[in-house]
């Protein structure tokens, strides 16, 4: 039921703006360093794996698809198709909260593996942080109003997909492609 002091479509537009302005800010704040070591790292690696549970998941196969249409090696785990990680490849794990059991389980074999361990998530003391090789951290501080326009792990979502569509876009010019060159590995959907 809509809040009789809210227009139409004003909860929408404040929202909207309230998850760009807190993504945009906690973005800003990721060392510059931070993502150019997550670029070397997916660069150098022989094969990328990608994991995240729920709608962090759903984030991961966004970016896994992407990182293959660059024309690089990856795999969402937990797929049937997805091969054994080993020493030469980087995994990439997506968790809010970095608490989650599967996540964690997942960093202890790839760690027991020898890969690179890139770590997503909100919270950098989390016990999945401690695990990683890399940590990309976007943080968000609690607010009053955060439930209402963002429930949630909807800032965490939101500033995933950035970030990786973010990495994507340095992984091309790296690599010197380009939307068409992306587009022929495009898979074509019946």
């Amino acid at each position: 039921m809509a809040e009789p002091d809210v227009a139409d479509g004003a909860m929408f537009v404040r929202a909207e703006r309230y998850i760009g302005e807190r993504v945009t800010a906690a973005l800003e704040r990721i060392d510059p360093h931070a993502i150019r070591r997550a670029i070397d790292l997916l660069l150098g690696a022989q094969q990328i794996f990608v994991y995240g549970a729920g709608r962090s998941g759903i984030i991961g196969r966004a970016f896994a698809m992407r990182l293959v249409q660059a024309g690089l090696r990856a795999y969402v785990i937990g797929e049937s198709v997805t091969p054994i990680v080993s020493r030469k490849d980087a995994v990439f794990i997506l968790s809010g909260q970095g608490e989650s059991f599967s996540s964690i389980q997942t960093a202890n074999i790839v760690r027991r593996e020898g890969a690179e361990l890139i770590v997503l998530t909100s919270r950098a003391g989390s016990k999945l942080a401690h695990a990683a090789s890399l940590l990309l951290a976007v943080e968000f501080e609690e607010d009053a109003v955060r439930p209402r326009f963002a429930p949630l792990g909807t800032l965490f979502e939101s500033a995933s997909l950035r970030l990786t569509d973010g990495l994507i876009a340095e992984l091309i010019r790296v690599r010197g492609e380009d939307e068409a060159s992306m587009r022929r590995r495009h898979a074509i959907m019946v």
